[in-house]
């Protein structure tokens, strides 16, 4: 009986070079006249992170809207640039997916699918059946709601601080005209600003989401955690 073989996953090397250490080496050192050139520069060191993100779906088979997203954003600001649009429309692009993620979260509770569900409480990460049937056992599924609401606005938190990050350092970053090699290299810098400056702190804001939320079950179902994580 043939099985399904586990989807290997990408090394966080791997991500960090393909989104991260190539792109901002292409666009900071690449762009001179007598090297890619500004246009070339840009459309090699951005279809990194593209290639990447298609990668990605093709070997998982499935849908992620993070990825698409990710390719989207990552296409959308090489085509302002190539336009040679003013520096503020890729600022606000910056600020105005994460603001959609942040929106998108609220408007999910008052939906059949809450993203919290997708985000943090799937049966990827824990035993859903198995806490869900622990909740019903104890009586305390309605108590179990308001936590996930409340983890939900904490999500919600996350997303909203990225797009302020986003915005900010978008805004003291690109201040050249497009289509300049200096421009180019303030792509670059906002590259490899991108992971200590904004993904760094919305994550912290995330995990704490997530271990509020462990934690209110650990409190309403007796389980302990070990029992109901999620561990191959």
């Amino acid at each position: 009986m043939s099985q399904d073989k586990p989807v290997k996953k990408e090394s966080f090397l791997v991500n960090i070079l393909f989104n991260i250490v190539i792109p901002t080496f292409i666009l900071s050192k690449l762009s001179g006249d007598d090297r890619l050139g500004v246009t070339w520069a840009l459309i090699i060191a951005l279809s990194f992170p593209i290639i990447y993100g298609l990668r990605d779906l093709q070997r998982s088979g499935k849908f992620n809207v993070f990825s698409i997203l990710g390719i989207f954003s990552i296409t959308l600001t090489g085509g302002m640039t190539l336009l040679k649009l003013p520096p503020e429309y890729i600022i606000i692009k910056e600020a105005t997916i994460p603001a959609l993620f942040a929106i998108a979260t609220l408007v999910s509770l008052k939906t059949p699918y809450p993203l919290v569900k997708t985000f943090i409480y799937n049966d990827k990460i824990l035993q859903v059946d198995k806490v869900d049937h622990a909740l019903n056992e104890y009586g305390t599924k309605q108590e179990f709601d308001k936590a996930l609401v409340n983890a939900t606005y904490l999500m919600t938190l996350s997303f909203v601080l990225s797009s302020f990050l986003n915005y900010v350092l978008a805004k003291y970053l690109l201040v050249s005209e497009p289509g300049t090699e200096a421009f180019n290299a303030e792509l670059g810098q906002m590259n490899a600003w991108s992971i200590p400056v904004i993904a760094i702190p919305a994550t912290i804001v995330m995990m704490f989401a997530l271990f509020y939320l462990f934690r209110r079950i650990k409190a309403l179902t007796h389980l302990e955690l070990e029992d109901i994580l999620i561990t191959q």
